[in-house]
């Protein structure tokens, strides 16, 4: 597979609680540069990165974060924010506690009420398969089919684990018309070139550029 096919479907992210402007602007220049899916940041440098890139380089950002547990009213107006701010995707976490009280209803509601605040701008749904069991994964695929979501995406980085390819391969198995995004420990260019094989069509990480750069 070429680098800039894996490029094409990494959203270049940084997302640590003490990340500074220099470095936002400095992982938007690779961006270009390399020419990624995204960049993936902090809501709160999604103006000042959207003025900086203009059309250059789609802005994503990440609302209900890490934990997921904010209400839906505060998560729709995160997502309508982050959109008049400029973002172009934006990936939500999901209230991880109401998968294990099997509130599918509240679920479904909550997915399709903040897609609808994105105002037909990309949303992809973290599930955080760290702390699911294979049979809450599989609901999850189902209810993010059903939400008007365009991905469901494995992790946020942040809990006890990442992407694995068993979990990719389950999406791949049950999700209807929707894209999978794998985030989260991806190190490699041999593993980035497994969850594409595997199905999914966007990468979250903040390594892969790192080795193109050191290979150039």
């Amino acid at each position: 597979m070429k680098i800039e096919e894996i490029l094409s479907k990494v959203d270049h992210t940084l997302l640590a609680q003490d990340a500074t402007w220099e470095q936002i602007r400095a992982i938007c220049d690779d961006g270009m540069k390399y020419k990624t899916a995204s960049v993936c940041i902090p809501a709160s440098y999604v103006k000042q990165a959207k003025e900086y890139v203009k059309d250059k380089l789609a802005i994503c950002t990440v609302i209900g974060f890490p934990n997921g547990y904010s209400t839906t009213k505060t998560k729709c107006f995160e997502a309508s924010d982050a959109v008049e701010n400029g973002a172009d995707e934006v990936d939500m976490v999901i209230n991880i506690g109401w998968v294990k009280d099997k509130k599918y209803d509240d679920l479904l509601s909550e997915i399709s009420l903040v897609k609808e605040a994105c105002r037909g701008k990309l949303l992809k749904v973290i599930i955080e398969t760290c702390l699911l069991t294979d049979e809450e994964k599989i609901k999850m695929c189902e209810i993010v089919s059903n939400s008007g979501a365009d991905f469901i995406k494995t992790s946020t980085g942040f809990s006890k684990g990442g992407a694995t390819k068993e979990d990719v391969a389950l999406f791949a198995k049950h999700v209807r018309g929707i894209k999978i995004k794998a985030a989260g420990g991806i190190s490699s260019i041999e593993d980035a070139e497994d969850f594409i094989d595997l199905g999914a069509e966007r990468l979250g990480t903040s390594r892969i550029v790192k080795i193109v750069k050191t290979q150039v």
